[in-house]
C-alpha cells in the first residue's frame, strides 16, 4: 500500500469515527435527543389561530405522545371538523370521582410584521425565551401535562383517583362548539369528574396566581330611532342625540366603575367594566357620508363583562331605564356569551378557602413544589373553566408561571424554557396530591 493509499484510508477511517460519535446509535438515543423542550416547541409550530385553525395535526401529534406513555386517548367531535382529544390515566380506584385538567388547541391570530420571530416558529432565544403564539397561551399547559404524568410513571408512581386531560377546540372564540358542548355531553358525565384545572395567567412576581371565577362576557348593542331631518334643524329626540345620551351615561358608569380600582378599592376583575366597540349612523354616500342629513338610526355596541358578584338582573334594570329607555326611542339587546350562575342558580366561583377541600390539596401541592400562592382572584377575562363551573363542579384556573410579563394575545408572546420546566414540576406534585386525595365531602 502507497503513502498516498494510507492516508486516504486514515481519512476514511477519521471520518467515520466523527460521524459516528456526531450521530445517534440506536433508536434509543434517538429518543434522547427529543426533550420536554423540543416537544414543546413542536407543538407550538401548530398554525391553530383562527380564522382557520389546524386541528388535525396537533391532536395527531398530542395523541402519538400521550399513547408513546401508555394513556389512553379518545377523539370525541361534536361539531364537524373540531375534535375534542381526551387523554385517560385510569386510577387504581376508578370509583372515586375522577380529576380533569383542560387545555384549549386554539389561538388567536398574530400580525407576523409586530413579532422578533415567526410567531409559529417557536425560536428559543440564547436566553432561554421560547418564541410563539400559544407559548403562555395555553400551550405550555398542554405539554406540560404530559410531560408530569411521563415523569410520574417513570416513579412508578399510580394514581388513585383517574386522571383525564381534555384538549378543547374553539375557546377563543367563545368555546360553543367545544368545552360547551363537551361538558353538557354523556361522555363528560361518564368521567364522572369531581375537580377540574384549566388555564391561568403569568405572574410578574415570584407568587403564582390562581382564579377561582372569570368574569361572565356580554355583548350589549343599544339602537335609537328618531325623526330624520336636515342638518341644519334642531330638535329634540334624534336618532344621534338620544345614543349620545346613552354613551354619556354609560361613560359615567365606567368611570365610577374604574375610579373604584384606581383607588385601590377592588381589583379590575372585581367590578363590572362596560366598554364602547363600534358606532354605526349616518348615511352613506358615494365620498363618505351625507353630511346635511341627519340620521333616523344610530347604534353602538359594548363590551359588558359581570364578575360572578354583579347581580345579572340589576344590570338588566339599569339597561332597561338608563341606558336605553323606551321613552327615548331606543331598544337593546344583550348576548350572553356564556353562562351567569351554576346549574343550581349559584354564581359561577369556586371556594379559594378551607370550605372547599380541593383547595387545602391544592395549596400544600404548591408548597410541596417549592411555590407560593398570591391571593386568588377572578380572571378579569373568561376561559373554558366557565363551563365546567355551570355544573357545580369546583374548578380553578392556574398556569404555573412565575416573574413572566403577561403576553397573552400580545405581539412577541413568549415563555422562558427554565419557567416552562418549572412548571413540569409543579404539575408533577399537584397531579400526585390530587390524585391521591381520597376524603372528599360534599362542597
Amino acid at each position: 500500500m502507497t503513502n498516498s493509499e494510507l492516508f486516504l484510508l486514515l481519512l476514511t477511517l477519521l471520518g467515520l469515527i466523527l460521524f459516528l460519535s456526531a450521530s445517534p446509535s440506536s433508536p434509543n438515543d434517538r429518543e434522547e435527543l427529543e426533550t420536554p423542550i423540543t416537544r414543546f416547541q413542536q407543538y407550538l409550530r401548530f398554525k391553530t389561530a383562527h380564522p382557520d385553525p389546524n386541528y388535525t395535526a396537533p391532536v395527531s401529534f398530542l395523541t402519538s405522545l400521550a399513547q408513546s406513555i401508555g394513556l389512553v386517548t379518545q377523539s370525541l367531535e361534536f361539531t364537524p371538523n373540531k375534535p375534542v382529544l381526551l387523554v385517560t390515566w385510569p386510577g387504581n380506584k376508578p370509583s372515586l370521582p375522577s380529576i380533569l385538567f383542560n387545555s384549549h388547541l386554539d389561538s388567536v391570530p398574530a400580525e407576523p410584521a409586530k413579532w422578533f420571530h415567526p410567531p409559529f416558529s417557536a425560536v428559543r432565544t440564547p436566553d432561554g425565551k421560547i418564541f410563539a403564539r400559544g407559548a403562555q397561551d395555553d400551550k405550555c399547559i398542554a405539554i406540560q401535562y404530559i410531560e408530569a404524568i411521563r415523569n410520574l410513571k417513570a416513579k412508578n408512581f399510580i394514581p388513585t383517583r383517574t386522571i383525564h386531560i381534555s384538549y378543547v377546540p374553539d375557546e377563543e372564540i367563545g368555546g360553543i362548539d367545544g368545552a360547551a358542548k363537551f361538558v353538557n355531553s354523556k361522555e363528560f358525565r361518564d368521567l364522572n369528574v369531581g375537580f377540574a384545572l384549566d388555564e391561568g395567567q403569568a405572574s410578574v412576581n415570584d407568587e403564582f396566581r390562581l382564579f377561582f371565577a372569570d368574569r361572565s362576557p356580554q355583548n350589549l348593542i343599544i339602537r335609537a330611532k328618531g325623526e330624520p331631518g336636515h342638518g341644519s334643524r334642531m330638535y329634540d329626540n334624534g336618532a344621534m342625540e338620544n345614543l349620545m345620551k346613552s354613551v354619556e351615561i354609560i361613560s359615567s358608569f365606567r368611570e365610577s366603575q374604574f375610579d373604584v380600582v384606581k383607588a385601590g378599592k377592588a381589583a379590575n376583575s372585581e367590578v363590572i367594566s362596560v366598554n364602547p366597540v363600534y358606532l354605526k349612523a349616518g348615511i352613506p354616500s358615494p365620498t363618505g357620508f351625507v353630511m346635511n342629513m341627519r340620521p333616523s338610526e344610530a347604534e353602538a355596541g359594548f363590551d359588558l363583562r359581570l364578575p360572578p358578584t354583579a347581580d345579572p338582573d340589576l344590570i338588566k334594570k339599569r339597561i332597561a331605564e338608563e341606558w336605553a329607555p323606551a321613552i327615548r326611542n331606543m331598544t337593546y339587546e344583550i348576548i350572553e356569551k356564556g353562562p351567569i350562575r351554576d346549574h343550581m342558580g349559584r354564581p359561577l366561583m369556586t371556594a379559594a378557602d378551607d370550605s372547599n377541600p380541593w383547595w387545602a390539596v391544592f395549596r400544600q401541592a404548591i408548597a410541596a413544589a417549592g411555590g407560593k400562592l398570591a391571593k386568588p382572584e377572578i380572571l378579569s377575562s373568561t376561559t373554558d373553566a366557565r363551563f365546567i363551573r355551570q355544573l357545580g363542579i369546583p374548578a380553578f384556573g392556574f398556569s404555573p408561571m412565575t416573574n413572566t410579563p403577561i403576553l397573552l394575545h400580545d405581539h412577541n408572546e413568549f415563555l422562558k424554557d427554565t419557567v416552562f420546566l418549572k412548571g413540569i414540576e409543579v404539575y408533577e406534585h399537584i397531579i400526585s396530591s390530587l390524585s391521591s386525595f381520597e376524603e372528599v365531602h360534599s362542597i
